[in-house]
């Protein structure tokens, strides 16, 4: 059964499920962070998912790429999967401007996390309903 990673439930916002992810917010208001999660049990590298499941991720990786360079301005966009501190075959999606805080460095370890607030979450939420497609289904809360 899938479980996710604690640490990845501790640092993250359940946003929803595509076919094969779920949908993280980083609990990181310094860049819209987002983290793809396939539903997988006991995955760490992408070459141990099958071909089907590997396609599958490359594909909601790029579509959600293009969502989010479109829906929040993206100077660019940062995709990677690291897995140094957690195991778990995980995927970054995250919006980099110009002017965030660490421009033009990586996100990593550059400055503390910044919690969303309420408000805010709501307000990512509302921008991924209007743009996310119907192979996407929130998570309530």
């Amino acid at each position: 059964m899938f479980a996710l990673d604690p640490r990845l439930q501790q640092d993250t916002l359940p946003i929803g499920d595509f076919p094969l992810c779920r949908l993280l917010l980083s609990n990181d208001s310094n860049y819209p962070w987002f983290i793809l999660v396939p539903r997988r049990e006991n995955i760490s590298e992408l070459f141990q998912l099958d071909d089907i499941d590997q396609q599958q991720l490359w594909k909601e990786t790029t579509a959600l790429a293009e969502t989010l360079k479109d829906s929040f301005d993206a100077d660019k966009m940062n995709v990677a999967t690291l897995g140094n501190v957690v195991s778990q075959l995980h995927m970054h999606v995250i919006v980099r401007k110009r002017d965030d805080a660490a421009w033009p460095a990586p996100v990593w370890g550059k400055h503390s996390a910044v919690p969303y607030t309420e408000v805010q979450v709501t307000a990512v939420r509302e921008r991924l309903r209007m743009a996310l497609t119907d192979d996407f289904k929130f998570l309530e809360g």
